[in-house]
Order: structure tokens, then sequence, then C-alpha cells
């Protein structure tokens, strides 16, 4: 009972503090509710686009039917191991995407732009390959993939507004975030596990806190920094990156030591009281 009323506290207040960040406050949003698509749903939807590609022979079918009968397995696993067994590409931006050891993408997978190619097919192939991405913490692709489709279009409108809520956090991207969290929370809330909740409600404290150019803002700015080359993401970005902290430590360096120098001289004056002298 305890863990329950202090999830609704959290969530009051989060709630709150969103709808009254800058900017918001007369914008006031009204929220439906997602759902999750049933297994049997989401497995008649995958026969359906196994048909077309050409692959509606015995031996695929019931490999289809033996993935989606092992209910312990998340929707989004059942869904990889499904579109992998269609289609080639699919499998190999998967395989790739789940590499530890393979470069990061510079580029989107053209397929996901493909619009001959089914929209259920691109969506859900779309989750996937950018959850193996979050994974790896390749945040930029990720976000970038996720943008291409709405959480409708996915067997698993909780995972996907969760994923991208962690890609926006991580990438210091306050407003979207938020806002992508707090849909999460309300038109989520039925479909969403606990633990996505949690992390979700820690992001938008955490971004209560956020200050822009303080030591806190640096601090996320060099994380990010260690991140991108951690992924080999050097380059233009991550140097423009490093040259923005550096500035703003010149900056604050600049600020105390003019400080220092204000006291020194104020401390130098004579006394702004009493006789010159201050004997008896």
């Amino acid at each position: 009972m305890k863990r329950i009323w202090l999830s609704l506290a959290c969530c009051a207040l989060l709630l709150g503090v969103v709808r009254t960040a800058p900017g918001q406050e007369k914008k006031p949003v009204t929220f439906g509710a997602l759902d999750t698509m049933s297994a049997d749903v989401a497995k008649t939807k995958l026969a359906a686009w196994l048909k077309e590609v050409g692959k509606s022979d015995a031996a695929t079918t019931q490999k289809l039917e033996a993935i989606w009968k092992d209910a312990s397995r998340s929707m989004i696993d059942r869904m990889a191991d499904s579109l992998a067994l269609g289609d080639p590409i699919a499998a190999k931006l998967i395989a790739e995407a789940r590499d530890a050891s393979a470069p990061a993408p510079i580029v989107l997978p053209s397929v996901f732009k493909d619009e001959k190619t089914s929209s259920f097919y691109r969506a859900n192939l779309g989750l996937v390959y950018a959850r193996a991405l979050v994974n790896r913490r390749v945040y930029e692709e990720a976000l970038d993939t996720l943008k291409l489709f709405g959480a409708e279009q996915v067997v698993d409108p909780a995972a996907y507004l969760f994923q991208r809520a962690v890609c926006e956090h991580a990438l210091q991207q306050k407003p979207e975030a938020s806002k992508t969290i707090v849909r999460l929370l309300e038109e989520g809330a039925a479909i969403s596990p606990e633990r996505f909740k949690t992390v979700a409600t820690l992001m938008l404290l955490d971004m209560h806190t956020w200050k822009d150019k303080d030591l806190g803002d640096i601090a996320r700015k060099m994380d990010n920094i260690e991140r991108r080359l951690e992924i080999a993401r050097g380059g233009p970005e991550t140097r423009r990156q490093q040259r923005e902290v550096l500035n703003r430590l010149d900056e604050i360096i600049k600020k105390l030591e003019n400080q220092d120098k204000k006291k020194k001289k104020d401390g130098d004056g004579p006394p702004k009281d009493g006789p010159p002298g201050g004997g008896d």
C-alpha cells in the first residue's frame, strides 16, 4: 500500500511539474488511451505480411506459430524473430544493431522510408532496430528512427514511448522528453510495465533539476561527449560539443577570477566607518 501511494504522489508531482513548465501553461492537452496489440492480432498481421512477401509456406508458418506460442518473451523480441523470418534485410539490420562490436550507424537504413513496403513492417522493424541501438547507447539514430513512426503503429506503444523518452533524456532534449514521458504516464498508464513508469518518473524528476550553463549542465555535456567517443562517434559534432564545454568552462573561470579580484579590491580600500586611526 505504501508503494502505491508513493507512486501516485510521484505521478501527481511529475504531471504538475510538466504542465507548469515554461511555455506550457496555456497549452492544455487531452489524452486518449493507447492499447498494446494482442499476440493473436500481431501474429495474424505478421502472417498476412509473410504472405505478401511470398513466405507463406508450411515451414515458415510453423516457425511463426512457435515464435508466438512462447508468451514468456516480450512482444518486441517475438516481433524481431518474426520479421527476420520473412525478410533477410530485416534479419541483417537487427543483427547489426545488436552487435556491440559493429560500428554505430551514421545514416538510417533506407528501408524505413520505403513506402512500397508495409507500414506495419517498417514501424515495427523501426522499434526493434531503435531498441537495439538504445541498448548500445546509440541514441541519435535510435531517436531518428522512432521519429519516423508513431506509437499507434507498433505492437507495443509503451515500449515505443519509453525508448523515445530514454533517447530524448540522454540527448538533453528536455521539452521533448517531458512530453513523451507525460504521454507514457497518461496515455500508456494501463499498458506500461512498472519499470517503465519508475524510470520515466526518475527521468522527469531529474530534468526538473536541470539548469542551463551551470556545472551540472557541463557535466551532462561531458558525459555525452564521453559516450560519443565510446561508440566511435567522433567527428565535427563531437568536436563542436567539446568546444562548447571548453568555452563554458572558460566563462565560469573568468567569472570566478573577476569575483576574486573584486573581493581583493574591496578589501584593500579604507574602512567605510570609524576614524582613520581606529585607536582609542
